[in-house]
């Protein structure tokens, strides 16, 4: 190689001299390069080195030819030049490049080759399409017990109930219209329950053509279905009607109190997997199309239907949200470079990060839930703020006239630092969620804090060979958008600097006035406000509780190491016992018992007497009850030794909390008045749902703490100063003061979703300041004033971290146009953490460091 200046050689490599026959490249320097070649005029020299300052050095087509070499000791080889312009101490050269012929042997061509870029683009290619393999296995999966470990009481007990008892995560259709107890709604009506029963991926169908039914008998009691459709020609609607209204079974659990309305229930087969259950709900619907009762059925609910509901707003939002974040990111990075190799690879990177990152739920075999589908907007926001720095530093060096590979380097030197610090704050941030005890919560943060590794590797180890390669042309130096974010930028930290005291004592005086909102922020989750009032699901499930009963299934199971122990008059009395103080408490609708079905025996086999609807005193007498009857339905309550039993409960609310304080209050009933011979638990998925409130409130502590003491760790490795690192919290610590007086100010509940606001937004927030202050602590420590220190970084920094923040905001806000109101809460909150975080370090940061450094020189000036 050689560097040449008029045709004179200014200065050669080794291999140059070595290849022309001189010892020592410093022979070479101030020789015409004319007098080294033949086969060139000195016009086609001249044509050849003037073509050559005029082609960039990454283009493909600098200028070449074939040459003969005159070297020192006379002989001649034969080589072949190519050149083109650069920069050699801010003057302009030509490069020039001899190859002979060894050099252009293919296994020499091979090595010449830009090896570092085809990696780069085969890897970036790599982590853009392998993903997409691995999607179609993703497991959508909302069902309750996903949000608690697998080792949770709950969940174990939970797993002992189904062993020998239904679930009780069902789906409950509601039938409405005239002519109910007709021949022809019924006949319809039981071909569907025979249907649904047949179908592989349901245990059981609970309804009035199928549940038993006891009656006295002339020899003691009957057991047969409540509507029985062998026999509807023997009977009226009316006494159909009468009969159906007449079971306490079925009386608001399958039938309305007024006759108006009729339900169906279906058990599926516990599936965790809500691609199937909304498979099975489809099918389900189509068997009532198929049996023309669509007309009467007027609402879906239950465990399944909400889990179902939950999944489409995950498919919706994600389907809309993922491509317009990308689409406003996209439109803003074009305002912000009018650049349309940045616009591209910004699409590329985004798709990337955010499809390798999904894919990690499949290759640790994770469910992706509502949790998880905050995710993709998250990563595309961040991926597109970490490519406005890099875009920014492009364009600063292009401005000071860099190209090719030095305009990438100069660009790197700028941000890599900051960048790596970012990266690893943002996702000590996230990962702190890891130490929630919630599995969808800690497998989030985990993940989240994967795809910000990600975002770094690509961006800061891919990116730069391929816009070393193929980044030519200058970047623009004035656009409308970057003069915008210059003025707002400077306004702000000018008011800092100026006016520090204000700030400061302003900013305190606000933070004090607002606090006492933060304990109004209650800890709540209820499955039902995750979706406005106008929703499906939530207008179904109030209507079916309008007409029935309440849809949360809660259950208290009872075992005993003894053979029958549960069937002893003192067990079923006690157990009847606590079935009537349930009906006391306004959050019960109704609850089921083996002790209604003994008390319904003893009443048919007395001749339908009320006077013994109730529990007999002879033991013998129940074992004879129970050797004759010939149901199934009281197998749902207690096994077949008689050792297991569970009471189900149907609750009115929907509130963790309100379920919490029944379970409480059932607690300290069992504790005072227990049942005869038995241990009992508090089970279903009314006790899962209570049980992850603690588990949030439990979360919500370790995540945010250790976040806050990773990134302190962190700030503390690179400034390497107690101070600084203190100086960099503050306005990180503020942010997450804000966005809980934001929370108890608007009512928002602290629940699933906004659990995780806080430790994500101080991880992203501190990556600004990171950028501010380490250009601030550079300027200070090469010996500049605090004021030309701040000027300076806030000139060249203040626009990214304007930049980045304003796009984030925007994505994010995107978000509270969900339906889904978690998701909408998490924009929202997001959001003014970001900016409440940009208005802390444009404003209140400028002012600390002012007053905290010009104090400081006044002290040693003294």
């Amino acid at each position: 190689m050689a560097l040449i200046q008029d045709g004179i050689l200014l200065a050669v490599n080794e291999p140059f001299a070595r290849h022309a026959g001189f010892e020592s490249p410093a022979e070479l320097e101030s020789t015409p390069l004319l007098d080294l070649l033949e086969g060139l005029t000195k016009e086609q020299t001249r044509d050849f080195l003037a073509s050559a300052s005029h082609t960039d050095k990454n283009t493909r087509d600098a200028p070449r030819t074939k040459v003969t070499l005159r070297r020192n000791d006379g002989t001649r080889l034969p080589a072949e030049i190519h050149a083109h312009q650069d920069n050699l101490n801010g003057e302009k050269v030509v490069k020039l490049y001899l190859l002979t012929a060894d050099d252009l042997t293919p296994s020499r061509r091979m090595l010449r080759l830009p090896w570092k870029l085809y990696f780069c683009l085969f890897g970036l290619l790599l982590i853009a399409a392998l993903p997409n393999l691995l999607l179609p296995n993703l497991n959508i999966n909302n069902a309750p017990r996903t949000y608690l470990p697998a080792d949770a009481p709950s969940v174990l007990i939970d797993q002992q109930i189904r062993e020998t008892f239904p679930d009780d995560e069902v789906i409950v259709m509601l039938f409405e219209g005239l002519a109910m107890f007709s021949d022809d709604f019924l006949l319809a009506y039981h071909q569907l329950s025979e249907s649904l029963s047949a179908h592989p991926l349901i245990d059981s169908v609970i309804g009035i053509t199928r549940q038993d039914h006891i009656s006295g008998s002339a020899d003691g009691f009957l057991v047969e279905p409540l509507i029985n459709i062998d026999t509807l020609a023997d009977t009226s609607p009316t006494e159909r009607r009468e009969r159906a209204l007449s079971d306490r079974f079925a009386m608001n659990s399958l039938i309305a109190a007024d006759g108006s309305a009729i339900a169906l229930v279906v058990i599926p087969q516990a599936l965790d997997d809500s691609f199937r259950h909304l498979a099975l709900e489809q099918e389900i619907v189509a068997l009532v199309e198929e049996n023309r009762l669509d007309s009467y059925l007027t609402a879906m609910a239950g465990e399944i239907a909400t889990d179902v509901a939950q999944m489409r707003a995950i498919l919706r939002d994600n389907m809309i949200f993922i491509p317009t974040t990308v689409l406003v990111g996209l439109i803003l990075i074009w305002w912000l470079f009018h650049r349309w190799m940045a616009v591209i690879i910004t699409g590329i990177v985004t798709g990337a990060v955010v499809s390798s990152t999904i894919a990690f739920y499949v290759i640790f075999r994770q469910p992706f839930n509502s949790i998880a589908g905050i995710i993709p907007p998250l990563l595309s926001a961040l991926t597109i703020a970490a490519l406005v720095h890099f875009f920014n530093a492009l364009q600063y060096a292009s401005r000071r006239g860099l190209s090719g590979n030095d305009r990438v380097q100069s660009a790197l030197s700028q941000i890599r630092r900051p960048a790596l610090f970012s990266a690893l704050t943002t996702s000590a941030g996230l990962a702190s969620l890891g130490l929630s005890p919630i599995p969808p919560i800690s497998t989030f943060g985990l993940t989240a804090a994967a795809g910000v590794f990600l975002i770094y590797l690509i961006v800061i180890h891919l990116l730069p060979p391929i816009f070393s390669r193929y980044d030519n042309r200058q970047w623009p130096h004035h656009k409308a958008g970057l003069g915008l974010m210059d003025v707002m930028v400077k306004g702000l930290f000018h008011t800092g600097i100026r006016y520090p005291i204000w700030v400061l004592g302003f900013t305190l005086m606000i933070l004090a006035a607002t606090i006492p909102q933060i304990f109004k922020v209650d800890v709540e989750t209820n499955i039902l406000e995750f979706f406005p009032p106008s929703h499906s699901l939530r207008q179904a499930t109030e209507h079916i509780e309008e007409k029935l009963v309440g849809t949360t299934p809660l259950e208290v199971f009872f075992s005993s190491d003894q053979p029958d122990a549960l069937i002893t008059p003192e067990a079923l009395q006690d157990i009847k016992g606590f079935q009537n103080w349930l009906s006391r408490q306004p959050e019960v609708d109704k609850s089921m018992s083996a002790a209604d079905f003994v008390e319904e025996m003893h009443w048919g086999f007395h001749e339908e007497n009320d006077r013994f609807r109730k529990i007999p005193q002879n033991a013998d007498l129940i074992s004879q009850y129970l050797f004759i009857y010939d149901g199934t339905d009281l197998y749902d309550f207690i096994d077949r030794d008689f050792r297991r039993a569970r009471v189900a409960i149907n609750v009115n609310v929907h509130g963790a909390n309100e379920i919490g304080d029944l379970m409480e209050r059932i607690g300290y009933y069992l504790t005072a008045s227990p049942i005869a011979g038995a241990d009992w638990e508090l089970a279903g998925a009314g006790r899962m749902f209570a049980d992850q409130e603690d588990l949030l409130v439990k979360g919500q502590i370790y995540s945010l703490g250790g976040a806050l003491l990773l990134i302190l760790l962190l700030m503390l490795g690179l400034w390497r100063s107690v101070q600084d690192t203190l100086i960099c919290m503050i306005p990180n610590i503020s942010p997450i003061i804000v966005i809980f007086i934001i929370m108890g100010f608007l009512g928002i509940w602290l629940d699933m979703a906004t659990a995780m606001i806080a430790s994500v937004a101080v991880g992203i927030a501190i990556d600004d300041t990171i950028h501010l202050y380490h250009g601030f602590i550079d300027r200070i420590r090469q010996g500049h004033s605090p004021v030309y220190a701040l000027a300076r970084t806030y000139s060249l920094a203040g626009r990214a971290v304007m930049t980045t923040t304003i796009i984030l905001c925007a994505q994010f806000s995107l978000l509270m146009a969900s339906a889904f109101v978690p998701m909408g809460h998490f924009g929202i909150l997001t959001s003014i953490g970001l900016l409440t975080a940009l208005l802390f370090d444009l404003l209140l940061l400028p002012a600390l460091l002012i007053t905290i450094y010009r104090t400081r020189r006044i002290i040693s000036s003294n």
